[in-house]
């Protein structure tokens, strides 16, 4: 539940092929393709994908909410951090960086060699992010840089790792995000989703801010990434690892 997009209204004259460019369209998959709703869930966009509603999502205005002294003990943070095992040097990315929670501390993990960039594509975010690097003396390892609906910007093949933590399910257009970001991925890169457990009932969060492993795996799989494993350490989360093949 991540600010990272501003919502595309789909009204009822607009087609679906006039939000995707043409070539796009023709090379996406069936499966992929997006359909729509009338009477939709009231926490989504009424838009399909693999058979899931896409979530709507919140504005810079509600940035404090990322920033909750409760954070780190409902979702250990800091156990999702160890998990990525991020060291000296690396290039990664914080899709949906919001305020910049977990940008600021992998760029303590990264050190001076490392970059992080942070994408958001509302610039008041940006500037927020970058008042707070600024603040904690990592401004010059994180690079804020603003996207689109379809794509990062992120330079291709450079990153390492490239994380998304509760944001994935809010993306307008799935599956043109997921191909530009594996083209930011080096060879070998890691594609990380953190998503809210959709298989229990239990965490306390609406339905379709939430996502099961299979239906993650369902997107997933019409890429050129590969399914490497699912860390099970968060209360309340899971860590799925996606891995650009070397060749």
């Amino acid at each position: 539940m991540k600010p990272f997009f501003v919502r595309v209204v789909l009204c009822s004259g607009l087609s679906l092929a006039s939000l995707v460019p043409g070539r796009a369209a023709e090379e996406r998959p069936e499966a992929a393709r997006y359909t729509t709703k009338a009477a939709h869930d009231r926490d989504g966009i009424g838009k399909i994908y693999f058979g899931r509603e896409i979530a709507q999502v919140m504005g810079h205005q509600g940035a404090s909410w990322l920033e909750r002294p409760e954070r780190q003990t409902e979702e250990r943070t800091d156990v999702l951090l160890d998990a990525l095992a991020l060291g000296p040097g690396e290039v990664v990315a914080d899709i949906g960086a919001g305020s910049g929670y977990f940008s600021w501390r992998m760029a303590q993990k990264v050190g001076a060699q490392g970059v992080v960039y942070a994408v958001d594509i509302q610039q008041e975010m940006l500037d927020l992010l970058m008042s707070q690097m600024r603040r904690r003396q990592v401004g010059e390892i994180v690079r804020p840089v603003l996207g689109t609906v379809q794509d990062p910007k992120l330079p291709a093949e450079s990153v390492d790792t490239i994380l998304l933590v509760d944001v994935y399910h809010e993306f307008d257009f799935p599956y043109e995000m997921a191909q530009a970001m594996i083209r930011a991925l080096k060879p070998g890169g890691r594609l990380v989703l953190v998503e809210y457990r959709g298989e229990d009932p239990a965490v306390p969060i609406k339905r379709l801010h939430k996502m099961t492993e299979a239906q993650v795996q369902r997107e997933l799989a019409v890429h050129p990434v590969q399914f490497e494993k699912n860390i099970p350490t968060l209360p309340r989360q899971h860590i799925l690892i996606f891995r650009k093949p070397r060749e």
